[in-house]
């Protein structure tokens, strides 16, 4: 896993943080000090954290389940798009649907719905409506599409979310803590990191400091899918040897032993078949994989 070091977050500005009069002071741990009436965050425990939600983050993407990646403010979605879809990880760039999480099978049901469009669309039912009606279908499709095309894949609750802007996302944390979901997120110095179970005390504004701590997440997660991978790899050789080994039917055959055709005739004893065979006892309990 590539770690981060201090002149990386340094050079993002992950240590700039906001006005003295709108900090919290439950960020007092993480702040260094403050110059001309701004909070400056200690550099060393960023790294720190963000060493624990990188290792932390890819024990769960290493176990095949999925990570909510949440990130409606402006200077956020481009970049959780652009960094996210590789990892193939569910997102919210959009606006967070209230129930989104607590109300999940409400969710499914409108992700279904677009999905029966697009059988529409390919089955022909779609021409044989009428044109208004086309528009709407059409229009609602657009609306589902924006608000839910990210999550499409995810068929259950995630296992962990990850969150950019805390105070923003209030309600998604609320959601996800109210369910128990564990927490991933950016704090800044006006955020409240008690509810964040992995906070990383950086800058939650600035597009490169979201930037870095994105890629050292995906980065993390890669690692974590890559080694789900090779895992299976290595179980699906030995299981199959195994397998084989188990299945294999013992062939037992007969030898036949014949006398010399260039031999003089003997008794007729002799002249028969002679079958020889071992006493051989064939266990029939032969456990089989499945």
């Amino acid at each position: 896993m590539s770690r981060t070091n201090f002149d990386e977050l340094l050079d993002a500005g992950v240590h700039f943080g906001h006005l003295k009069r709108k900090w919290n002071p439950a960020m007092a741990p993480y702040i260094f000090m403050e110059r001309n009436g701004i909070h400056i965050i200690d550099l060393q425990k960023t790294e720190v954290k963000l060493n624990e939600a990188c290792n932390a983050i890819k024990q769960i993407a290493k176990s095949g389940r999925k990570i909510l990646f949440v990130a409606t403010k402006k200077q956020a979605k481009d970049i959780v798009v652009e960094k996210v879809e590789s990892t193939k990880m569910p997102y919210v760039t959009e606006r967070w649907p209230g129930g989104m999480l607590t109300n999940f099978p409400t969710i499914r049901r409108a992700v279904k719905k677009m999905s029966s469009i697009d059988k529409m669309l390919v089955d022909g039912t779609f021409n044989n409506l009428a044109k208004r009606e086309k528009l709407q279908v059409t229009r609602q499709r657009a609306k589902l599409e924006k608000m839910l095309g990210s999550i499409a894949d995810m068929t259950r609750l995630p296992a962990a979310m990850f969150v950019i802007d805390v105070c923003k996302e209030h309600i998604a944390v609320r959601e996800a803590k109210r369910l128990n979901i564990p927490l991933f997120a950016i704090v800044d110095t006006n955020s409240d990191p008690s509810p964040i179970d992995f906070s990383i005390p950086a800058n939650d504004d600035a597009s490169k400091s979201i930037s870095l701590i994105l890629d050292k997440i995906t980065d993390a997660i890669k690692e974590g899918l890559e080694e789900r991978k090779l895992e299976k790899d290595k179980e699906v050789p030995s299981k199959d040897k195994k397998s084989d080994g188990r299945n294999a039917k013992p062939d037992f055959k007969k030898t036949r032993a014949r006398k010399p055709r260039n031999e003089e005739a003997g008794s007729a004893e002799e002249n028969e078949e002679i079958v020889e065979d071992d006493d051989i006892t064939v266990s029939t309990d032969i456990e089989v994989e499945e």
